[in-house]
């Protein structure tokens, strides 16, 4: 059998490029693209050596292990501990993941040729291996970039109970550190007009008008007064409401950063930075 060491290496640089990028993604590091150059060459290189050395089963298995940890870490720029952790299972997993799918290719379309000892074996085209890496590390990127969105959104909702007359709804709420919308002195919270409509019925009366901010320009919106609203278990409240954008399934209203951070003049110096 002949082997080509610069078609082996850059295969392997290829592949561990593709598995050590995604590392770092799911890892949520910092991406410096000279320390995953050179992870991924140290990955070809060990991938070439390695069959050189005849090694017991277990010091084969713990080189392995141990070679994929380091250009794991190599790869990844962390602040702490747990995100080179957190790289280098990821990069076995997707290790795992990747050689899976690509030995099911090979069952379906893995072409068999014969060896120089007269003995059928099964190749794997290169198009077929690089296409499924591809695909692979696409949809894997595009995953943990959707989980980590929901992840974010997820932990910046809270429960929301608010009461008007005999109604009553609960709701998801985001802290938004955006919203600094205020009316004669007090936050107002952002909810879309269907939610309005549901908290006050066909005719809600509005207690005044305020302006809004939009990336088209400004806009004026009129302003509801809830009888009570309250987050998590905290006390009730009244609360100023408005007609805005609220496009999420996750969250029907946009609180004021006065409601979940509490109102003082440090967080209110920084939300006027910010605004």
């Amino acid at each position: 059998m002949t082997v080509y060491i610069e078609y082996a290496f850059l295969e392997n640089f290829l592949l561990d490029g593709v598995l050590l990028y995604l590392s770092v993604r799911i890892a949520r590091g910092k991406l410096v693209v000279w320390r995953l150059v050179c992870a991924a060459a140290i990955g070809g290189v060990e991938a070439v050596v390695f069959p050189l050395f005849a090694l017991p089963v277990w010091a084969a298995y713990a080189v392995k292990v141990v070679g994929g940890a380091l250009i794991a870490v190599a790869a990844v720029s962390g602040k702490n501990v747990k995100t080179y952790f957190a790289a280098i299972v990821a990069f076995f997993l997707c290790t795992f993941a990747l050689g899976g799918l690509l030995t099911a290719a090979y069952s379906f379309f893995g072409v068999e040729t014969e060896d120089g000892n007269g003995f059928l074996v099964e190749r794997a085209p290169v198009a077929l291996t690089f296409s499924a890496a591809g695909v692979f590390a696409i949809v894997l990127g595009e995953s943990a970039r959707r989980l980590y969105r929901f992840s974010r959104v997820v932990k910046r909702t809270c429960e929301c109970t608010l009461e008007q007359g005999e109604r009553r709804v609960r709701w998801k709420g985001l802290s938004d550190s955006g919203n600094l919308l205020e009316f004669r002195g007090r936050g107002v919270c952002v909810c879309s007009a269907a939610a309005i409509f549901a908290l006050f019925g066909r005719n809600p009366v509005e207690v005044g008008r305020i302006r809004i901010g939009t990336a088209n320009g400004g806009r004026e919106a009129p302003v509801f007064e809830c009888e009570r609203l309250r987050i998590g278990n905290g006390m009730s409240q009244p609360a100023y409401l408005t007609v805005g954008e609220v496009a999420s399934k996750h969250y029907q209203i946009i609180l004021h950063t006065d409601y979940p951070e509490g109102k003082n003049e440090t967080v209110k110096s920084a939300q006027n930075v910010v605004g």
